[in-house]
């Protein structure tokens, strides 16, 4: 029981996305969740309400009004266009769009966790030395969250690696462009290419439980250092 050459193109292109995700979601979600986490604002219940959509919506309703979106009569799909970067389904860019939509919340929520965890004392004592407010979040802040920011990446990683509706939805199922490794055992088990599917889905089952085994031993850790 081995890989072949199009299972490996798949792992190859599934990190890939999920690494881009990770990356662009860590930028994005990070301030969001410190306004979440602070603000008293009456925005911030639809705001988080919006965060956390992707978790209770199937994904192929999420893929779908993506790719209307992103398609040649939707908003996103004009504008791109007129950036000149064409239209995005059916593209690594699409693949990109639509993971880090359907995996917001896994980055987000972490971040605000830790965040309302570090509360403002640690700031406010910063404000006294004369620490702006971005040096004080850079370098008191972000430390003492450092956590949260581990666990908003891991997560983040894993989901992605584990996407499927979304991802077939928005990005179809293009052998060496779109196709990752969910879509590949997909196709292995509608060719009853069980051998193969078996091989996958073993990798992905080891890879799951080490994520977790990972998430439960540095909250461990971390609980151990706050104690």
């Amino acid at each position: 029981m081995g890989f072949t050459g199009e299972d490996l193109q798949a792992l190859w292109l599934t990190l890939k996305l999920a690494t881009a995700t990770t990356a662009v979601l860590l930028v994005l979600a990070t301030p969001l969740a410190w306004w979440l986490s602070q603000t008293h604002s009456r925005w911030r219940a639809p705001v988080a309400a919006v965060v956390a959509l992707p978790l209770v919506l199937p994904p192929t309703v999420l893929g779908f009004y993506l790719l209307v979106a992103l398609g040649p009569q939707g908003w996103g799909g004009r504008f791109t266009q007129a950036l000149g970067l064409g239209l995005l389904p059916f593209t690594f860019g699409g693949l990109l769009v639509g993971s880090i939509v359907y995996s917001v919340p896994f980055a987000v929520q972490p971040l605000q966790h830790a965040f309302e965890a570090v509360g403002r004392r640690p700031v406010e004592a910063a404000a006294t030395l004369r620490a702006g407010p971005l040096d004080a979040f850079l370098h008191v802040v972000l430390p003492l969250a450092r956590a949260g920011i581990v666990q908003a990446a891991v997560l983040t990683f894993a989901h992605t690696v584990g996407e499927f509706g979304v991802v077939l939805m928005i990005g179809g199922n293009i052998p060496e462009q779109t196709r990752v490794v969910s879509t590949q055992i997909y196709g292995h088990v509608e060719a009853l290419e069980y051998t193969q599917a078996h091989a996958l889905s073993a990798a992905m089952v080891v890879f799951s439980f080490g994520v977790l085994l990972a998430l439960a031993l540095a909250n461990r850790r971390s609980t151990r250092v706050l104690g």
